[in-house]
């Protein structure tokens, strides 16, 4: 990716080395083993063990947060993190407004070993994710180490694929659409609840090709190979491969994210075409 002197975000909050003292809400490394071993074997979320775990409430608008250090991030990934976030607000600035919302501008909060958001208390063992009580992407930046060595998918346009997907869930937030399937799992059966949960992870996968487009065509970021590093990592983390390496063997039912053959069509379908209405993935019949 040509990255490397474009805008950086405003909107990125620098908590590496800064993580709470407790971590899941009093869970030592044995714990999180814990948390990481039962999510491998029933499916479910590792982010919702921890808070199970940790007695702490799924939201909460009274969750202490750390002061971040000021100044930008000096770092090369911490910046390249940045420009990939300042890249997206341009794109969906332009984007979402022909959808009928105006687009507001997500957090970005980099953080090392655990960190406080108003979703509660995380681990580095869930990933990134975005929290919509609070509008913010948090991420631990040694999960791109992660992605590389142990999932085989190495590249910046891998990276950047992974924050613009989360991206992808803040404009699912601001659309309504995470508030109407959140409604409908409260009162949907597990296998239901799953089902719409793998939709709008697909959905999120294809925002993020959207993105990729228009910073291809618009302002020439991406160099040939880049898409297909995006595709790899799609595949890398589709439930069905990380299923099979984890249990040794594949439970659709319990799929929240979809297959990796899932994940690398609708992020194709993104990519391609760079446009939001092709994103509906809850009125598609084929996944």
């Amino acid at each position: 990716m040509r990255w490397e002197g474009q805008r950086e975000s405003e909107n990125v909050e620098d908590r590496r080395g800064m993580g709470p003292a407790r971590v899941g809400g009093g869970l030592g490394i044995g714990g999180i083993v814990l948390v990481l071993a039962v999510s491998y074997f029933t499916g479910m979320n590792p982010l919702t063990l921890l808070q199970m775990m940790s007695g702490l409430p799924g939201t909460t608008d009274e969750t202490p947060t750390e002061s971040a250090p000021s100044g930008p991030v000096t770092d090369k990934i911490g910046r390249f993190a940045s420009v990939v976030l300042a890249d997206t607000e341009d794109t969906w600035q332009k984007l979402l407004p022909k959808a009928g919302r105006p687009y507001e501008n997500p957090r970005l909060v980099l953080f090392t070993g655990a960190v406080q958001s108003a979703c509660g208390t995380s681990s580095s063992a869930v990933g990134p994710f975005y929290c919509p009580q609070d509008h913010t992407l948090y991420l631990d930046l040694s999960f791109f180490n992660e992605m590389s060595q142990r999932l085989g998918a190495p590249g910046d346009f891998a990276q950047a694929y992974v924050i613009a997907h989360e991206v992808g869930h803040h404009v699912q937030n601001l659309l309504g659409i995470a508030d109407k399937v959140s409604r409908i799992q409260r009162q949907a059966g597990e296998a239901e609840g799953n089902a719409l949960s793998v939709r709008m992870e697909l959905q999120a996968d294809c925002l993020a090709g959207v993105w990729g487009f228009h910073a291809s065509r618009e302002r020439r970021m991406i160099e040939p190979g880049d898409f297909e590093e995006g595709l790899a990592a799609a595949s890398a983390i589709g439930d069905d491969r990380l299923q099979k390496m984890s249990r040794g063997y594949v439970q659709p039912e319990s799929w929240t994210h979809g297959s990796s053959q899932q994940r690398k069509t609708w992020l194709r379908k993104g990519l391609e075409s760079g446009d939001l209405e092709v994103c509906d993935t809850f009125s598609s019949k084929q996944l």
